[in-house]
């Protein structure tokens, strides 16, 4: 982290400025969502003009890019903390990125909700990608395994970029795969309100989710 007292009052204002305009790009977002995002929008919020603002964003994707690697420091640095708490475990982190994502459903959905129409993220952001995951696979490598490997298996044998080298057995990425897509399955659904009137308790849907997940393997064929 940059020490601000080593910053010049102008580089000192200038970061003041662009937590600002992300401020104001949350609140656009939360009410409108991403693709409505507007910079011109932004700029009239603060009193400036829409140049002026863009000598502090050069664009809307540049702004967006800010946001979304916000968001995935933000997960990554909870995965972590929580991963590196005496006993952590699997549920640990289900925990963690639950209550991560209820605590600001916009910024879940700005990363795992429906893309911004013509916006592409850069590589860095894959790689911030990676320390979320990287737990997740620590925590299923230490799990027993299955006494059957499952047909997939040997597909993600084959098929391992997006593990970023992890060293965990094929069974070990099928299940962390499994968690990661059914957890945000499941809370995916009820941030968005599909649970709503359903009347059982999303908390503990997750929590019967998780209970299946983490649920000890032997010959399963997922």
């Amino acid at each position: 982290m940059v020490n601000q007292e080593a910053k010049t009052p102008r580089e000192r204002y200038r970061a003041q400025v662009r937590t600002e305009i992300k401020d104001r790009a949350w609140e656009q977002i939360a009410t409108a969502g991403a693709s409505a995002l507007s910079l011109n929008a932004i700029a009239k919020q603060l009193g400036m003009s829409g140049p002026a603002l863009y000598r502090y964003y050069a664009g809307r994707d540049e702004l967006i890019t800010e946001l979304v690697r916000d968001a995935y420091r933000s997960l990554a640095d909870a995965f972590g903390a929580a991963s590196a708490r005496p006993g952590a475990d699997v549920s640990t982190l289900a925990s963690t990125l639950r209550t991560w994502a209820l605590e600001d459903p916009q910024r879940y959905f700005l990363i795992y909700g429906t893309p911004v129409p013509g916006y592409h993220a850069p590589d860095d952001i894959t790689a911030i990608a990676s320390e979320i995951m990287a737990p997740i696979l620590d925590a299923f490598a230490g799990l027993p395994s299955s006494d059957t490997a499952a047909a997939f298996d040997a597909h993600l044998e084959e098929h391992r970029d997006w593990a970023d080298g992890h060293p965990a057995p094929a069974a070990a990425l099928r299940r962390a795969l499994t968690f990661w897509t059914r957890l945000h399955g499941a809370l995916s659904l009820e941030l968005a309100g599909h649970f709503t009137g359903m009347g059982f308790d999303p908390a503990r849907f997750y929590a019967a989710e998780l209970d299946e997940l983490t649920a000890p393997r032997g010959g399963d064929a997922m």
